[in-house]
């Protein structure tokens, strides 16, 4: 892997998108997690004005940790960055008082925990709006391609997607390169959606390198047939869980009405 090249290739991309679409810079979620890390690094390096909003809600200590150290050391490194904190926890209170409930603990958390991605998505909309910026993605090639694991209209909403081509182990050795605090090279990937320390691992029951090559695999056309033990467990994750979610990866089906009706 060439990451000094996919670095500055990524950097490149950015200022000239960002020129081309007549926008200031750009406006990054950091959640403490490599791949916030890694994005809002790239975008800093463009030189273009970076906003990083941290979006605390019933946060785990070691996330805002995290973040907050991120944003810190980013900050000293590049004058062109920013810091942000809007706490959001009193906001997503509000909203659940407001909204009907179910029994069904199960379905209410996950809904809830979509919720939380989505308020931090219109959040940084209107932070960027304010600076006539970009809401830089943060989602990874699994994420965004492989898996579906992001919520649709939360962390899914953003107007450009830097790292969206590099798979997990790529991002994290993007991050060696770009320097990211060590805190976060080491820490375990974690969505942040349930305000407590679940990982990645534990919702979807496969590790990012598992999953990476699982991804590989279909793309060559083999099934879980070619697989025994291992490795047809978790070729079989990632089956269910890219037909479950392409929805979030095609484009919103338009109902077509033929010509002669019109």
């Amino acid at each position: 892997m060439e990451t000094q090249k996919i670095a500055e290739h990524i950097i490149g991309w950015l200022k000239d998108y960002a020129t081309k679409a007549g926008v200031k810079g750009f406006v990054v979620g950091v959640s403490g997690g490599i791949d916030s890390a890694v994005t809002s690094t790239l975008c800093a390096s463009t030189g273009l004005p970076t906003v990083c909003v941290e979006m605390p809600i019933h946060q785990h200590p070691d996330q805002v940790n995290r973040a907050q150290e991120h944003i810190a050391q980013l900050s000293k490194r590049f004058s062109n960055v920013s810091g942000e904190r809007v706490n959001l926890t009193e906001s997503f209170e509000t909203f659940k008082k407001a909204v009907p409930t179910t029994d069904n603990e199960a379905i209410l958390n996950l809904t809830l925990a979509n919720t939380r991605a989505r308020l931090r998505m219109t959040t940084l909309y209107y932070i960027a709006g304010l600076h006539s910026s970009l809401v830089a993605g943060t989602g990874n090639k699994v994420e965004d391609f492989g898996v579906g694991f992001y919520t649709k209209y939360g962390d899914g909403g953003v107007d450009i997607s830097p790292i969206a081509d590099l798979m997990k182990s790529e991002v994290f050795a993007l991050g060696k390169y770009l320097k990211v605090p060590s805190a976060i090279q080491t820490a375990a990937p974690t969505d942040g959606l349930f305000g407590d320390s679940r990982t990645d691992e534990d919702q979807l029951g496969a590790s990012y390198d598992e999953l990476e090559w699982a991804m590989k695999q279909q793309d060559a056309g083999k099934t879980a047939y070619n697989f025994v033990d291992r490795e047809k467990e978790v070729f079989t994750i990632y089956s269910k869980l890219n037909t479950a979610n392409k929805h979030k990866m095609q484009p919103i089906p338009v109902c077509e009405i033929p010509n002669e009706w019109k």
